[in-house]
């Protein structure tokens, strides 16, 4: 029977999430910020779609270029694994079975699954036993920056969404509102996809993003009424 593991989704899971909980925090506080120095609606709009735009750009490229260059370091690990591997198998093979010995196998069963391992597959067994990689955790930049973009813009659109239909009086605390309870149904849907707890997933992404608006408000109340 196959097992499906929920750490199998940590790639994907760890781009989308961080995309959308951005794309929600950056915007709507953007928005809030703006709104608490007294900006026409017009511009609170624009601000939102700029921040919507710039925001998964952004994401995008920190994520490509992020992931990018763990590709490269994989990469390069595995071409000097092989080298050494071309150059002194027999070294690899003892190698590989101290690793197993490590993990409480016996010396002669560490040698013999190495030596079954290495006929079988000697660089896949030495990236998954001696430097951590796998399918699971292979970076995949496209992939990444793709989901981040994404799920970035969608989180901005509900902070634009918002400003679109509010009007201004009320903008800045119904932005605030519908931010924070997506954010809480974001941070249970994540906790409980990944396996974790959702109450903790819950109270940890809306405590910090409220505290992310409330500075921005702070900072945009404060210089309106310096300009003013």
């Amino acid at each position: 029977m196959k097992e499906n593991h929920k750490i199998k989704n940590i790639g994907w899971l760890r781009a989308a999430v961080l995309g959308a909980n951005d794309g929600i925090v950056s915007t709507a506080s953007l928005v809030i910020g703006v709104a608490a120095a007294n900006a026409s609606h017009s511009s609170v709009l624009l601000t939102a779609v700029a921040g919507l735009v710039a925001g998964a750009m952004s994401m995008a490229t920190g994520e490509y270029v992020s992931v990018s260059s763990q590709s490269d370091t994989e990469a390069a690990a595995l071409n000097e694994e092989r080298a050494e591997i071309h150059q002194n198998e027999a070294a690899e093979r003892r190698e590989l079975a101290a690793i197993y010995v490590k993990r409480g196998l016996g010396l002669a069963l560490a040698r013999q699954v190495a030596d079954q391992l290495m006929d079988h597959d000697a660089l896949g067994a030495h990236a998954r036993d001696e430097l951590g990689i796998n399918e699971i955790t292979t970076a995949r930049p496209l992939q990444a920056a793709g989901a981040s973009a994404l799920s970035y813009a969608v989180g901005a659109a509900l902070p634009l969404a918002v400003v679109a239909f509010m009007p201004p009086p009320s903008l800045s605390v119904a932005v605030a509102v519908a931010a924070l309870i997506a954010l809480a149904v974001l941070g249970g849907l994540a906790a409980k996809t990944g396996g974790a707890s959702v109450v903790r997933g819950v109270v940890r992404v809306t405590f910090w993003s409220a505290l992310a608006m409330a500075a921005t408000y702070g900072v945009g109340a404060l210089f309106g009424n310096v300009i003013s």
